[in-house]
């Protein structure tokens, strides 16, 4: 914790303040004066104290940390901060939850973002994923129509199970991360007891200019561990910081939480011919087709002295790429590449980037954009514009990533269908891998929450949709909901 600054208590601009306990008024006891001016800044300030909140992922808690490359994976790109086994980067980790606003309760059921920032010689390479390896959607087009049914009705102003159920009943590509959602993992037990994954596919390209599609894993160093659903609830009126305390006093304490990183390596030219569509993020590509190859190590080893400078007003974008890394044709990915950024730009400032936590740590941001909210000056009196001739930046000529091939007429139309592709088959295999009491456990969860809803007609296209994943599955879920809706 920082020691705290000696000297006068002052204003803003740095005058010192002769009396912070009583207003100036008229008289001993008349009405406060206009020229108390130490008041009405205080006051003023307090009022804009709050920057509107993240859409989804409002709820984080995050730390600085290293990451320590322990392979040469030159072969697959020519990232510089992968280029050398034992090189360390700097990296800022952001967890939180998706659908609950800044103020709900750290052990909800719900996905945890996993943002990775590496602080490159390169630039800043934002890693946006969660502690699953798949998603509810392949889209973004579906997105704020998702998050709707997560967030609070319009009429009721609470989340509503029918709306939750509707749109998963009638989308079911989620069925793969609903069974994950529902199951054990679905509530870790502490931040530092769970996986991360970057979820999407990702472009690496080396220095002879091949291509290679990526999957990126983040394996808990600590240990898998997870809360039943009755200590999630318990926890969430006892303590509803827990997750966030947890990591912070972890690292207090100097046992510092890491992960070993994974990566999954597929050819460019087995893209087109794999059983699945390797850029779909409700699917995980199988360990057997592409095993997991160990490149490093990260280890979070330093809370922030502010969280709201530190943590609140952190972006990540996935579009924050670096030589050597770059998009996939992943449908999600693509629309976040605009979104995550444009969030940043309307919640933190045009200038967002230039914060402390977010600028560039190991490099310096050379652009020719000026002014807006938060302009500090940095440019001084330099040209912003390009080209120029007065010895401003210019661009390399060499693009970060590599072509992708593509050919045909534009559309509106889902991906063409690998020889494996459907919504179900991947949910059912997870369904099959569990052991009983973990399958269980699943049932109970899936059943509590669907038997809230109201209409049969959404209870039965949700129960069908886990009975096409699995025969056994779906009549055991069909059985649990009778029995709680009577």
């Amino acid at each position: 914790m920082t020691v705290q600054e000696t000297g006068p208590l002052t204003t803003e601009a740095g005058a010192p303040v002769a009396d912070n306990q009583n207003s100036e008024t008229a008289g001993a006891s008349g009405p406060v004066l206009l020229q108390s001016q130490h008041l009405l800044e205080k006051l003023a300030h307090f009022n804009r104290e709050r920057i509107p909140e993240r859409v989804v992922h409002a709820r984080g808690a995050g730390a600085y940390g290293t990451f320590t490359l322990t392979r040469d994976v030159s072969q697959w790109t020519r990232a510089k901060f992968l280029s050398e086994v034992g090189k360390q980067t700097e990296t800022f980790l952001r967890f939180s939850t998706v659908a609950g606003n800044l103020g709900s309760a750290d052990t909800v059921r719900d996905p945890r973002g996993f943002a990775l920032k590496f602080y490159t010689e390169e630039g800043n390479y934002d890693l946006v994923g969660n502690n699953t390896p798949v998603f509810f959607i392949k889209d973004a087009l579906k997105f704020p129509d998702f998050i709707h049914t997560q967030k609070r009705d319009p009429y009721t102003g609470s989340q509503e199970a029918d709306n939750v159920w509707d749109f998963w009943s009638l989308s079911p590509e989620s069925t793969h991360q609903v069974t994950w959602l529902f199951g054990d993992r679905g509530i870790p037990a502490t931040l530092r007891h769970m996986n991360g994954y970057g979820s999407h596919t990702y472009q690496w390209n080396n220095e002879a200019g091949e291509v290679f599609w990526v999957k990126y894993h983040f394996k808990t160093d600590q240990g898998i561990r997870n809360l039943t659903q009755a200590e999630a609830n318990r926890l969430a009126g006892e303590d509803p910081d827990h997750h966030q305390r947890d990591l912070r006093t972890s690292i207090e304490r100097g046992e510092f939480p890491s992960w070993t990183v994974q990566v999954q390596v597929m050819p460019a030219a087995e893209a087109a011919a794999y059983r699945f569509n390797p850029f779909d993020l409700t699917k995980v590509w199988p360990h057997e087709d592409y095993p997991p190859i160990e490149i490093g190590r990260l280890e979070l080893n330093r809370n922030p002295e502010n969280v709201f400078a530190e943590v609140e007003q952190s972006v990540f974008s996935p579009a924050h790429f670096v030589p050597g890394i770059g998009p996939s044709p992943d449908r999600m990915l693509q629309g976040r590449l605009f979104a995550y950024g444009d969030a940043h730009r309307y919640r933190v400032g045009v200038n967002a980037d230039h914060l402390p936590v977010n600028r560039p740590h190991a490099t310096e941001a050379r652009t020719h954009s000026r002014d807006g909210y938060l302009y500090d000056g940095r440019h001084k009196g330099a040209r912003n514009y390009e080209p120029n001739s007065f010895g401003g930046p210019a661009e390399t000529g060499r693009p970060l990533w590599e072509p992708v091939e593509v050919s045909g007429a534009t559309q509106h139309g889902a991906a063409p269908a690998h020889a494996e592709d459907d919504d179900f088959g991947q949910a059912g295999t997870l369904y099959r891998l569990m052991s009983e009491d973990e399958r269980s456990r699943l049932v109970e969860n899936l059943s509590g929450f669907i038997a809230k809803v109201s209409r049969d007609d959404i209870v039965q296209r949700a129960v069908d949709n886990f009975r096409r994943a699995d025969e056994d599955f779906g009549k055991r879920l069909e059985v649990a909901v009778q029995a709680l809706r009577g």
